[in-house]
């Protein structure tokens, strides 16, 4: 059903040559905008399972899974003199650099711009109601992008993630170039360009799992088992972690350490297919993380932290209070326009010029520029004859100023 023209206006293209006939007649264009549909929430590792583009003239939905990788697509949107548009791009940007090795170039991004021009409502179906009266269906939010054949409803839903967004970009431009803060879009849209996802250190995802920091050392060494585990059979199946067993489960089970099968089925929300096909594995993993010497037993790495200085929660709260002061004057949602991290870094530095101010590596130049005057009068009461920078220490807890 290659090149396949539907009653929505776009193509659906399966073929190699249906895709590169296609790349070839938009080769000329400045501009395109780009979305992908992943399966995260169905399979054990996501990838890129459709593609969809418009031009100002043409829409299509890319079935890359007989395909494979679409190179003539690739060299168009890797050119920095093409603007790929995306709404929220980070995700899709992942994906593409994962699957196909791209490298975007010229990013703009509808959410970001949205959020720098103060919108509280950033998602593409509040915009596109907005902007156009268009209400997308939800329905397939959660589809499974995976499944072949889709279903015409589906490629519709896909189809119309791109079809507005030239135009959107077209509105948003003009308002950010009217209030002076397409810099501060360029700025956030070219840190978009090198995300990538981080290598992770190879058997300590079980510490990244959200509770597993109230456990103590036994606990973990049973989390330290059961996370593989899973991962294992997740990989196995094709299927997201959590539709194997959820995190909560698995906290469970460390805290408890279930000894027999009836214990294990005790747990709330345990599977039971699980239960009656993999059970013996738990209960093995759980007796090898109880043979755990002591002085073997996982722990959390020690992390760098700043030495608790008795002003420095001041200061943050000096800041925080310059902060929403702009963010009103601005019309922006204050953690758009310099989050709680950030602050603290200026916090630590406790800069006393301007300058200083825009020497903290942490904060966008466009956030510095907005607030270095602010930031420096916020924190001159707190000063106490001098600049005092907090000390760093290693320790095996996370910052306690977080909140």
């Amino acid at each position: 059903m290659a090149d396949r023209e539907t009653a929505a206006s776009f193509v659906y293209l399966d073929t190699v040559a249906a895709v590169e006939q296609f790349t070839a007649g938009i080769a000329d264009v400045t501009e395109l905008a780009l979305d992908t549909e992943g399966a995260s929430f169905h399979r054990f590792i996501d990838r890129v399972y459709l593609l969809q583009l418009s031009t100002r003239t043409q829409h299509a939905v890319i079935d890359p899974l007989p395909i494979g990788r679409p190179a003539a697509l690739g060299k168009l949107v890797e050119d920095p003199a093409v603007e790929v548009v995306f709404h929220d791009a980070d995700y899709d940007v992942r994906l593409l650099r994962q699957d196909y090795g791209w490298k975007i170039n010229n990013i703009f991004d509808t959410r970001i711009a949205a959020q720098l021009l103060g919108y509280t409502a950033f998602g593409l179906a509040a915009l596109l109601e907005r902007f156009f009266g268009v209400k997308l269906d939800k329905k397939h939010q959660r589809a499974d992008w995976s499944m072949r054949p889709l279903t015409h409803d589906m490629l519709e839903y896909a189809a119309h993630d791109t079809r507005y967004l030239l135009e959107l970009k077209d509105r948003m431009s003009a308002e950010l170039e009217r209030m002076g803060r397409m810099g501060w879009a360029r700025e956030e849209f070219a840190l978009l360009e090198n995300t990538r996802w981080a290598e992770e250190e190879p058997g300590m995802g079980f510490l990244k799992l959200k509770g597993a920091r109230d456990l103590n050392r036994r606990e973990l060494a049973v989390l330290r088992e059961l996370v593989p585990w899973r991962d294992a059979v997740a990989g196995q199946l094709d299927r997201a972690t959590f539709r194997v067993l959820g995190n909560e489960q698995l906290l469970d089970i460390a805290r408890t350490q279930p000894q027999t099968r009836d214990a294990l089925g005790r747990i709330k929300g345990m599977p039971r297919g699980i239960l009656e096909q993999r059970g013996g594995e738990l209960l093995e993993a759980v007796q090898r993380a109880l043979a755990v010497p002591e002085a073997e037993l996982p722990k959390f790495p020690r992390a760098a932290r700043w030495d608790r200085d008795p002003d420095f929660d001041t200061r943050v709260s000096a800041l925080k209070t310059a902060r929403d002061a702009a963010a009103k004057r601005l019309s922006l949602d204050p953690g758009v326009l310099c989050s709680r991290d950030r602050m603290e870094a200026v916090a630590r530095r406790n800069p006393a010029t301007v300058a200083e101010v825009m020497e903290v590596e942490e904060l966008r130049r466009w956030q510095a520029e907005e607030l270095a005057v602010a930031f420096v009068e916020a924190l001159e009461p707190h000063r106490k004859g001098g600049v005092k920078t907090a000390a760093r220490v290693e320790t095996g807890e996370e910052s306690p100023y977080k909140s």
